[in-house]
């Protein structure tokens, strides 16, 4: 069956359906972030501090030290320049064992947790983030993961030594057409029972590490056949097997030195061995490996916080304006606090989301999905701050600056490097709608029929009755709790207050959440700006937990000068919470989307007029990647 044919009948609902199949939906272990949402802040969950118990640990400072004293030797302009990691850096790299920081020490990796794990990317990160984005595409999402989670004993001997040793993997899903909507998957691995085989056609935009990978974990569509119904699966596939050519190395605004291609597939020969889990799984194996995979962000955000207040700090004292250093100056000291108070508080998101990861003992789906979130964003703003603070010598690039002898400061390279991590991983537009459906799952599950356009009168009568019972428990919990008391959480001594407001802010967030499924019903799940605000206010809320939770930690190491980074970090959280709640009511949402239904019909193109668009002609906005041979050369490349 052609890729057109399984394409034929998608539509929003088979798309949704297919989504929602794979998804996660029990919920055997606490999650503190998920409470949040509910109206229930489970302090106990993440204070004190959890502490890793990981075997491993004892030799992960030992790495550390060996990896800082490795890295400090590589050029990261020199990646910048040639928008390429050279070989001996890869080499080192895997010879250090860089390439199985996660992977057990019984497939021959170093067996070091998330903390550690994340660690150490932000070192590698500090000299390229390239380098980051090489390790975690290949150990959070790559072979490795996947293997480990859902491989056969037999896959996970095969496998894992290879990657721990330097065998670069790469995880293929996204499709020229297809993004978050897997349903228009075209990719197929058709079944071969006769020759115990699958054959593989279809095309990979965005491979990361594809380009130099020797695994690829590829995600296809199994026509149904005679044995089963098929579905999205997964495969491990050697990167050099007959019928696979990268066609292109994409190149980016920024990570200039990432290895990204686009992947193309004919009639590839997969034995059925290779098949990670059941057909039909393959979709919920990669949202699965995403849930932790995507913590690796949160750390190359807290390694770009840590370096813009190193540079912030510097260069403010450095720089003399009217007399005194521009640091002085109350203008630039709003920035530096914020960048100060924002770079704890990345470091505490990450360094909370990765112990609760590494304890084992909580679900961390929606923790990991807000540090993205809520990093990838934060940092962000901070990489634009540090570039108004360093004026036009933040516009100016390193290479520019260093060959008119200045000291060449990467600025305008951190702005272009860390745009991508509100993309990655699933954009924040995307990220704002699973987080979503996880926070008013409760009220789904209560509402049943109510929430369903397609039910009918009887059903939704049925299913008012049901809700009622469910929300007339739920909702006087919601009136009063530990947050109202003053001496609530007094072991968080100046930090308490901040905690109380996360208290009662969270019972908050749960009554505005009901008041829109109450307004709303089934056109809820269309309110994605009220959905996105929701979901943000309970990012800041798990920043401002974090943060309090961390700084309390390190007070306790004697680091009593933490407290006043979580203190201004919270002040400056609670602000932008409180401007969130007010935009949930007092908005624009209307007026913009019938402004942009007016513009997407085409009423305002007159407002076009009087400019020259260069990109007309060069070709259509999706490029047609027809099934066949490519007849192009293979830029896949060999670093060992």
């Amino acid at each position: 069956m052609s890729a057109e044919a399984l394409q034929e009948n998608v539509n929003e609902r088979t798309s949704r359906e297919v989504a929602e199949s794979a998804r996660e939906t029990e919920w055997n272990r606490p999650s503190f972030a998920k409470g949040l949402y509910l109206g229930r802040c489970d302090i106990s969950l993440i204070h004190p501090h959890p502490s890793s118990t990981h075997a491993g640990d004892d030799d992960g400072e030992e790495f550390l030290a060996r990896l800082t004293s490795l890295l400090a030797a590589m050029d990261g302009q020199l990646i910048e320049r040639d928008s390429l990691i050279p070989d001996e850096y890869l080499r080192d790299l895997a010879e250090l064992g860089v390439f199985g920081i996660k992977i057990p020490r019984e497939f021959g990796g170093l067996g070091l947790s998330l903390t550690y794990y994340g660690r150490a990317l932000m070192l590698l990160t500090s000299v390229h983030p390239s380098l980051g984005a090489l390790v975690s595409a290949h150990q959070s999402i790559g072979v490795p993961e996947p293997v480990r989670m859902f491989g056969t004993p037999e896959q996970k001997q095969e496998y894992l030594p290879r990657c721990a040793s330097g065998a670069i993997s790469a995880f293929l899903l996204t499709e020229p057409d297809v993004g978050s909507d897997p349903a228009r998957m075209n990719a197929t691995a058709t079944r071969n029972d006769d020759d115990g085989i699958y054959v593989l056609n279809g095309s990979k935009l965005w491979t990361t590490n594809g380009v130099i990978a020797e695994l690829i974990v590829v995600m296809a569509t199994v026509p149904p056949h005679s044995g089963g119904r098929g579905g999205i699966s997964a495969f491990v596939v050697e990167a050099d097997a007959p019928g696979i050519t990268v066609t292109h190395r994409n190149a980016f605004m920024g990570l200039r030195g990432i290895e990204n291609g686009v992947t193309r597939f004919e009639n590839v020969r997969i034995p059925i061995a290779n098949r990670l889990g059941k057909e039909g799984q393959g979709l919920k194996i990669a949202l699965t490996t995403l849930n932790t995979g995507r913590l690796s962000i949160p750390a190359n955000c807290a390694a770009a916080g840590k370096w813009s207040l190193k540079i912030a700090r510097e260069w403010s004292g450095a720089r003399v304006q009217w007399g005194r250093p521009i640091g002085r100056h109350e203008a630039v000291a709003q920035k530096i606090s914020f960048i100060a108070a924002t770079a704890f508080a990345l470091e505490s998101v990450f360094e909370l989301s990765a112990a609760l990861a590494d304890s084992g003992q909580k679900d961390v789906r929606i923790e990991a999905a807000l540090a993205k979130l809520w990093s990838s964003e934060m940092a962000y703003r901070i990489a634009d701050e540090l570039m108004q603070i360093r004026g036009g010598r933040g516009y100016e690039s390193a290479a520019s600056l260093k060959a008119r002898g200045e000291r060449a400061v990467p600025v305008e390279q951190q702005l272009r490097d860390l745009r991508i991590n509100r993309i990655f991983e699933g954009s924040s537009e995307i990220m704002h709608l699973l987080i979503a459906r996880e926070a008013v799952d409760a009220h789904l599950a209560a509402a049943g029929d109510l929430a369903s356009s397609d039910a009918d009168l009887l059903a939704k009568a049925k299913a008012a009755a049901g809700a009622s019972s469910f929300y007339a428990g739920w909702l006087p919990h919601l009136l009063a709790g530990p947050g109202l008391s003053p001496r609530s959480y007094s072991d968080f001594g100046r930090l308490a207050g901040h905690v109380r407001y996360v208290e009662r802010a969270s019972r908050r967030l749960a009554r505005h959440t009901f008041l829109g499924m109450a307004r709303w019903q089934a056109k809820l799940e269309h309110r994605q700006v009220f959905l996105g605000r929701i979901v943000d206010i309970g990012a800041e809320l798990f920043a401002m937990a974090a943060t309090c939770s961390h700084a309390k930690h390190l007070e306790g190491q004697g680091r009593r000068e933490a407290g006043e980074l979580a203190e201004v970090f919270c002040r400056q959280s609670r602000l932008r919470i409180e401007q969130l709640f007010s935009d949930l009511w007092k908005n624009t949402d209307s007026a913009d989307t019938r402004l942009a239904g007016s513009v997407l019909d085409g009423r305002h193109t007159w407002l076009e007029e009087g400019v020259l668009d260069q990109s007309e002609g060069t070709g259509p906005w999706i490029a047609d990647h027809p099934e066949g041979s490519s007849g192009g050369e293979n830029l896949h490349r060999k670093y060992r």
